[in-house]
Parts: structure tokens; C-alpha cells; sequence
């Protein structure tokens, strides 16, 4: 245990130094590349079994209050547990690590805090707007997952979780990227009178 912890500090140090070299540089592709990916390691490595725990409770209390709410299925929190009924039988749904977006959520905020686009103020902002994002899709997700086994049977399940479930949570995900990287990129480095905002009525 403690030589693994050692591991971690001494790669953790290399890194930062590794970044300093590169920010020196002026190498900002790779400042941003090594940057982001070992902020994700690294925190995925510190905070994953934290952040499962947290993520998991919210989303499953969150979507069963609403599911109870409108009397579609409910939730054991304590168990993480999604418990549906139908003609068919009761199924229950278990919010598992997939479901509480760990990794999408570190991934996120991983690539803010080195996109060079926003000031410090801007990407705090931004990150709490993502997380917040993120879990609401997750939520929408797994709300939809149950409603169509609610609605048509056991048997939905597959496409309901591997199908219909994804593609909304990607699309939302899309979105999000959209407007805070693709978006964002475009606006401040303006070419000519190209943009998606019309200032000064141009």
C-alpha cells in the first residue's frame, strides 16, 4: 500500500514537472494533452471509489424520487437499487459505476482546466455547470430506462439500457461539449466577420 502510494506521488511530481517544461515551451498541444490526461488519471486513481459512492446515491435517489413521484418505480438508495414494475414482473435496476458518470464527469473537467479558451473564474464556473450537466443526463437516462421497461415488459430492457439509454446520454453529452469547446473555440478566435454571435449589429 505504501509503495503504491509512493508510485503515485513520485509520477504525480514528474508529471507537474513534465507540464512546467511544456508551459515554458510554449508547447501549448501537448501542455493540453498531457495535461488533461493526467489530471484524469489521477484523479480517477484518488477519487474514483469516493466519487462512485457519492454519484451513485444521488443519481438513484434523485431518478426514484421522481419515479415514485409518478408512480413508475422506486429506489433503495442504500442499495443503489432501481426497482420496476410491470405486467410482466417486477425488475430491478442497479446504478452501478457506468451509471453514476464518474468518468465522464473527471473527463470533463479534466479537459476544461486545460483548454486555454477560459479564465480560472470561467472554468470553475463551467465545471460545476458540467457536473451539473452530467448527473441530470445520467438521471434523464435512467429515468427513460425505466419508463420503457414500465411501459412495455422485461423483454425492453436491452434496448432500453444498451440502445436508447446511451443515445440520449451521448447526445446530451454532445451538446454539452458542443457549446463549451467547439462553441467556445470558435467565438475567440473570430476570422473576419465569422461568428455565432452578431456584435455591434454585424
Amino acid at each position: 500500500m505504501i509503495s503504491k502510494i509512493i508510485i503515485f506521488i513520485v509520477l504525480f511530481i514528474a508529471w507537474l514537472y513534465v507540464l512546467t517544461v511544456f508551459k515554458r515551451k510554449k508547447l501549448e498541444f501537448f501542455y493540453f494533452l498531457i495535461g488533461s490526461i493526467g489530471t484524469f488519471l489521477f484523479s480517477f486513481i484518488a477519487l474514483r471509489n469516493l466519487l462512485t459512492k457519492i454519484l451513485t446515491t444521488l443519481t438513484c435517489f434523485i431518478t426514484g424520487m421522481i419515479g415514485n413521484a409518478l408512480g413508475l418505480f422506486k429506489a433503495y438508495t442504500s442499495h443503489s437499487i432501481l426497482f420496476i414494475e410491470n405486467t410482466e414482473g417486477p425488475i430491478s435496476l442497479y446504478v452501478d459505476f457506468e451509471c453514476g458518470g464518474v468518468i465522464e464527469i473527471l473527463v470533463f473537467i479534466s479537459l476544461v482546466w486545460f483548454f486555454a479558451v477560459y479564465k480560472v473564474k470561467e472554468k470553475l464556473l463551467i465545471s460545476l455547470a458540467g457536473i451539473v450537466w452530467i448527473i441530470a443526463s445520467n438521471i434523464i437516462r435512467l429515468f427513460s430506462i425505466c419508463l420503457i421497461i414500465n411501459k412495455f415488459g422485461n423483454e425492453s430492457y436491452y434496448v432500453a439500457h444498451t440502445i436508447i439509454g446511451r443515445l440520449i446520454f451521448y447526445t446530451l453529452s454532445i451538446i454539452l461539449y458542443f457549446y463549451v469547446f467547439t462553441r467556445a473555440q470558435i467565438r475567440k478566435q473570430r476570422v473576419g466577420e465569422f461568428g455565432y454571435d452578431n456584435e455591434d449589429g454585424k
